[in-house]
C-alpha cells in the first residue's frame, strides 16, 4: 500500500525527542498509560538493547487482539518503524513514529499507520479505525510524556 493510502497524524509534544523516544520504547510501561494495553512483553532485543520483537495484548471495546510487532530503530533516535509478525485478528500492520524537533524545544510526533484485519472491511471503515487509533495513541503519548515531565519538575 502506498503512503497516500496510510493514515498519518501529527501532534506537538512539549518535550525533547529523546524523552519521547524513551517513552515509546519503554514497552513494559505501556499498560500504565495506553488505555487499550492489557499486557506488553518484550520478547527479543537488538544488540544495542532496544526492543526488537514485542507481544501486545490489547482490548478496546469488543475487539481483543494478541499480536507481535518487529521494530526497526533508525540511527539518530528520531524514528522507529514496525511490521506485524503475528496476530489473532490482523493480517498486516505497518507503522512508524517520526520525531521532528521544533525551534521552541518541543517535538512534532508523526504517527503513520496501516492495518488490515483478517475479516473483510471497507477501505473507508479501515481508514476511520486507523485515524481513531493514531489520534488516541498520540494524545495518550502527549499526556504521558508531558505529565511525567511536569512531575519531575
Amino acid at each position: 500500500m502506498s503512503d497516500a493510502e496510510r493514515t498519518r497524524e501529527s501532534i506537538v509534544i512539549d518535550a525533547a525527542p529523546e524523552r519521547i523516544m524513551a517513552a515509546i520504547s519503554a514497552f513494559d510501561r505501556y499498560p500504565e498509560w495506553v488505555s487499550a494495553a492489557r499486557e506488553v512483553t518484550v520478547l527479543e532485543t537488538t544488540g544495542a538493547g532496544r526492543p526488537r520483537r514485542v507481544r501486545f495484548v490489547l482490548e478496546e471495546g469488543f475487539l481483543r487482539d494478541t499480536y507481535e510487532l518487529e521494530y526497526t530503530w533508525e540511527p539518530g533516535g528520531r524514528s522507529v518503524s514496525w511490521e506485524l509478525a503475528a496476530s489473532t485478528l490482523q493480517s498486516t500492520q505497518h507503522g512508524r513514529y517520526d520525531l521532528t524537533p521544533t525551534t521552541d524545544g518541543a517535538t512534532t510526533v508523526t504517527y503513520t499507520l496501516e492495518v488490515t484485519l483478517q475479516i473483510p472491511m471497507l477501505g473507508m471503515l479501515r481508514r476511520k479505525a486507523e485515524k481513531a487509533i493514531t489520534d488516541t495513541a498520540l494524545k495518550e503519548l502527549k499526556r504521558h510524556v508531558e505529565g511525567e515531565q511536569a512531575a519531575q519538575s
